[in-house]
């Protein structure tokens, strides 16, 4: 939509922001006093009261702030770590026995550089089944992590990963194949 100016706004729709009002009140009073141990089901309870789609036996920090529950999609025994920020305009989602540990970020919104207007572009965020991404890490919109992917510790992913692979660094390159010993 255009100003008087002629220069393009970013508009959000009105249903989105009373939804995230009401999330933000809900999660200071519902959600982040519980600490995670004692009330893991209380917690896993308010976030799918909020749309979020949870598989059995996953765990969800209470301290982590996750911005639109009703685009989380988490698999079996799937867990994200303390503090972490979860910035969902589109779908997040881990696949099972996959982990995110403590303070990273995932972002699926960006603007648009290409425009003078920089409207909100986003994508969603995958990680595989059986991927860890290790301690504040950034992972960008439109990433997919692929399945028993590690992606080191305060990496930046801003492309895909391979399944199977190790990724580190910023911005994150392949550091070596992951081969399990079984």
């Amino acid at each position: 939509m255009r100003d008087s100016k002629g220069i393009y706004q970013n508009q959000i729709k009105k249903s989105e922001l009373f939804k995230r009002a009401l999330w933000l009140v809900a999660s200071f009073i519902l959600f982040r006093p519980f600490p995670t141990k004692l009330f893991r089901k209380w917690n896993l309870f308010v976030l799918r009261m909020f749309g979020a789609r949870i598989g059995k036996h996953s765990v969800v920090h209470s301290s982590c702030r996750i911005q639109s529950p009703w685009n989380l999609i988490l698999g079996k025994n799937a867990c994200i770590g303390p503090y972490c920020v979860i910035e969902n305009d589109a779908v997040v989602e881990l696949k099972d026995n996959s982990v995110v540990s403590q303070y990273s970020y995932l972002c699926t919104s960006s603007h648009d550089i290409y425009h003078l207007s920089h409207d909100l572009v986003y994508s969603p965020i995958t990680v595989g089944e059986n991927a860890w991404v290790a301690a504040g890490a950034f992972i960008g919109k439109g990433v997919t992590i692929g399945d028993g992917a590690v992606v080191a510790a305060r990496s930046v992913v801003v492309k895909n990963v391979d399944n199977w692979t190790i990724v580190g660094g910023n911005p994150s390159m392949f550091i070596k194949k992951r081969i399990l010993d079984c």
